[in-house]
């Protein structure tokens, strides 16, 4: 069959975007689903400083590629050995698909699939195969799911079913965003109720973990970001102290804040000033977590005595170190009962010709989450 799709042909390209065209709309051939693949109608899909880092160069991967990978869509048919979905069914599309067997997996970390990773890496599905076809060549997919299309094929791991009552535009925030940020509090950091807690970085990943500090009980959630207008989101949303990155004693004002530092920094900014200055932040025995991702050149420093004496912990966290399956159910949970609002962090509907008008909405920082509606 045929889909449109926007499709990217080399990255760093000029800025702005919406001069350069970096994501030509284009239709391709998509192939039928294999075994243990579904084709999935995307109904709406995010835009999300993942994909953004692929067209600037920050993330290498193989071209041309179909970029996108949060997002929501509907079954519309079934490959051989899928029989746990129905034709109809309501999905939320991860971009870690994860095999079941590796060692990660089997430690209940699919977020880690190894063999996930390395087809992600290759921009093939699970099976290793492509399914989109241009007229002279394959089209690789974007982290297993290419969600800025009409229709794409992806595997039936890269699939969580949700309840059909939600709309598609707020769905798709949970495949990366909520997943991501929530996930960073609740399963990388594990906050407890009645700590204290610093984001940095308030996009929509590092917005969406606010709220899931929030919800978990912290007794202070400190928004750092140096958008004065995302502050005055933060505030919005239940910060209870907003702080600007630029201020000069910005961890001064963390530590006497949180009585000589929090239990809990976050980082999303992507930025190892950020992350160093996250560290700097966190208190003796607390826990500083990055979901940032900088260009792969980037290094830190870090005071090892400090990391040994004071007993501090530093960790990575990716997809919110979730068990898809299990969380996005229960993060949607949360949000139907008014204790997760994500809803609030979508900024616009556009559509899939404004696409490249929107990644530069976004490179300027002037948008929390854009999404495509089809």
């Amino acid at each position: 069959m045929k889909t449109r799709a926007a499709v990217l042909r080399e990255m760093k390209p000029a800025k702005p975007y919406s001069a350069s065209r970096p994501l030509e709309l284009v239709d391709l051939e998509l192939d039928d689903p294999g075994s243990g693949e579904v084709l999935v109608r995307i109904r709406a899909a995010g835009l999300c400083h993942s994909d953004l880092s692929v067209i600037n160069g920050n993330r290498p991967r193989p071209m041309p590629m179909a970029l996108g990978h949060e997002a929501a869509g509907e079954v519309v048919a079934l490959g051989d050995h899928v029989d746990d979905l129905a034709v109809g069914d309501h999905v939320v599309l991860t971009f870690v698909p994860s095999c079941g067997h590796c060692l990660p997996c089997a430690e209940g970390r699919p977020a880690l699939c190894e063999p996930g990773a390395a087809a992600n890496a290759a921009g093939t599905l699970l099976s290793g195969h492509i399914r989109f076809r241009g007229q002279d060549t394959e089209i690789h997919h974007h982290l297993g799911c290419s969600a800025f299309a009409e229709y794409a094929v992806v595997s039936r791991r890269s699939l969580v079913k949700i309840d059909s009552a939600l709309s598609f535009a707020e769905a798709a925030l949970f495949g990366c965003a909520v997943l991501t940020g929530v996930g960073a509090v609740i399963n990388t950091a594990k906050l407890q109720a009645g700590q204290t807690a610093v984001v940095i970085g308030l996009g929509g990943v590092g917005l969406a973990a606010l709220l899931g500090a929030l919800a978990a009980g912290a007794e202070q959630v400190i928004a750092i970001d140096l958008s004065d207008e995302k502050l005055v989101i933060a505030r919005e949303l239940g910060a209870t102290t907003t702080i600007n990155a630029a201020e000069p004693d910005a961890i001064e004002r963390v530590r006497e804040l949180t009585r000589g530092g929090a239990d809990v920094v976050l980082e999303f900014a992507g930025s190892g000033k950020a992350l160093e200055t996250a560290y700097r932040m966190t208190r003796r025995g607390g826990t500083t977590v990055t979901a940032g991702l900088p260009a792969p050149h980037v290094d830190l420093p870090v005071n090892i005595v400090s990391l040994v004496a004071e007993e501090r912990t530093l960790k990575g966290s990716y997809i919110g170190t979730c068990v898809p399956v299990r969380d996005i159910p229960r993060y949607i949970a949360l949000y139907r009962a008014g204790k997760l609002p994500v809803d609030r962090l979508l900024s616009d509907i556009i559509s899939l010709e404004e696409i490249n008008e929107g990644f530069d909405r976004l490179d300027r920082g002037e948008v929390i989450r854009l999404v495509v509606e089809f």
